[in-house]
């Protein structure tokens, strides 16, 4: 066990208490945290409360969580839109909707349970939960992802993740009209202090720079191609409504009330890396969901 505490901040005022907690426990789901509380793992000033206490200002919460037990990471017989693949590496067009790999909330249906049944080598750097992954896309973007299928290749592409050698270009559906054609968003992103479960651009966040250039204007919409030069959590997604343009659908970032789309506007479109072997420059390129060319299309009459 480890005992994690937390003093309740100003913005956490009057919260539920479970609210808090799973913000502040990314990995664990609300119902796993209400079996907490009502477990009598969770403590409230040293006294035990329910799920529905309402956070005060100051007070001190605790909670000692036991170890889970190893969750075993089974093939599942999922069909994946393999792209490339080869003994190093495999990139794959992800569908909106799929999760990378496993978490505690997400325990099957991954793409990672899809890719074991598939290929079944996969690179062991990231462990039991995350094999051969190397960067992953949210669950509501669709697009192109690599993996390792051994440890060489996965240092080989970490490496180029980190050194910015990789090419990431997505599109997006933004909302407003975007009058210039090109941009470069430097603003640093981390934990958005006022919602834990968000990530927003903050003093002393971490450096996140996203260049774009304009596709297409609509009468109330524009289409835009986003650079990734560093790769933070929920990067474009929090850069593009920082700049009062959000993705249509991201109703985590953007407004609730917008073009009806399952999930974010957002698709990882082409991808380009050094093969971890050979040293050959691979590029890739994926047409944008039916979803998403149909609300295209729409928007063009």
């Amino acid at each position: 066990m480890s005992l994690n505490t937390h003093h309740v901040t100003q913005e956490e005022h009057n919260e539920r208490l479970d609210k808090v907690l799973t913000a502040l426990n990314e990995d664990a789901s609300r119902a796993q945290v209400q079996a907490w509380v009502k477990d009598q793992f969770v403590m409230v000033n040293g006294a035990n409360q329910k799920s529905n206490y309402k956070c005060q200002e100051g007070d001190v919460l605790s909670w000692d969580i036991p170890e889970p037990e190893p969750m075993e990471v089974l093939p599942e017989d999922i069909p994946v839109n393999v792209v490339y693949e080869d003994e190093d590496v495999i990139v794959v067009n992800k569908p909106k909707g799929m999760v990378v790999h496993p978490s505690a909330g997400h325990s099957k249906g991954t793409l990672v349970n899809a890719l074991l049944h598939h290929c079944q080598d996969l690179s062991g750097i990231n462990g039991v939960m995350r094999p051969g992954i190397v960067h992953r896309i949210d669950k509501d973007t669709s697009g192109l992802i690599m993996v390792a299928k051994n440890d060489k290749a996965h240092t080989s592409l970490a490496e180029q993740l980190s050194n910015k050698t990789v090419e990431r270009k997505y599109v997006a559906l933004v909302q407003g009209v975007i009058h210039h054609e090109y941009g470069t968003i430097d603003a640093p992103i981390g934990r958005d202090p006022k919602d834990r479960q968000k990530q927003g651009v903050v003093e002393g966040g971490k450096n996140a720079v996203t260049h774009f250039k304009v596709l297409d204007r609509f009468e109330e919409h524009t289409l835009v191609e986003c650079v990734l030069e560093t790769g933070r959590t929920h990067q474009i997604r929090v850069h593009m409504n920082y700049i009062e343009h959000p993705i249509i659908g991201d109703h985590k970032y953007g407004p609730r009330r917008t073009l009806d789309l399952n999930g974010q506007a957002l698709h990882a479109k082409e991808l380009g890396f050094e093969h971890p072997s050979t040293g050959e420059w691979l590029h890739f390129d994926s047409d944008l969901p039916e979803e998403l060319k149909q609300v295209l299309e729409h928007l063009s009459l």
